[in-house]
C-alpha cells in the first residue's frame, strides 16, 4: 500500500476549497472541524485551514499541520474520492499532541461515512 503524500493529494486552488466549504459535510471534535465532499478523482485530497487566530504560535501551528498530514497519509486509503478541509479549533493550541492525533484518527472514518451516506442519499450527479 502506498503511503506517500504526493502533490495530487492536496487541495491547492481556492475553487477546490470553496467547493468543500459550500457543500461539504461537517464532522467536529474538540480539536478539529472536518469538512468533506466527494471529488471527481479516485484519490482523497486534503486542505488545511490552521488559522493564526486559533493557534497563535507558528511552531505549534506547524506541529499540528504535520500531525494532520501524517494522520491523513495513514488513513488515505479510507478517504478515496474525498476532498477534505481540516479546520483547527482553539482547544488544539494547548492540548497534548498525542490526544490531538488520536482525536483526528477517530474522525476520518466518521467523516467518510457521513459524506458517502449523504452522497448516496442524494444520488450521484451527472454534472
Amino acid at each position: 500500500m502506498d503511503h506517500r503524500f504526493a502533490r495530487n493529494r492536496r487541495l491547492a486552488k481556492a475553487a477546490e476549497y470553496r467547493s468543500v466549504f459550500d457543500s461539504g459535510q461537517a464532522c467536529s471534535s474538540e480539536y478539529f472541524t472536518l469538512l468533506g465532499n466527494i471529488n471527481e478523482q479516485s484519490a482523497g485530497r486534503i486542505g488545511l485551514a490552521i488559522a493564526k487566530r486559533r493557534i497563535a504560535r507558528a511552531t505549534r501551528r506547524n506541529a499540528i499541520k504535520r500531525i494532520v498530514r501524517e494522520s491523513f497519509r495513514h488513513h488515505q486509503h479510507e478517504l478515496a474520492a474525498l476532498d477534505i478541509v481540516v479546520i483547527a479549533n482553539t482547544a488544539a493550541d494547548t492540548a497534548d499532541l498525542k490526544r490531538v492525533r488520536r482525536s483526528l484518527d477517530a474522525q476520518w472514518a466518521k467523516l467518510a461515512t457521513r459524506v458517502r451516506r449523504k452522497h448516496n442519499a442524494s444520488g450521484p450527479s451527472d454534472g
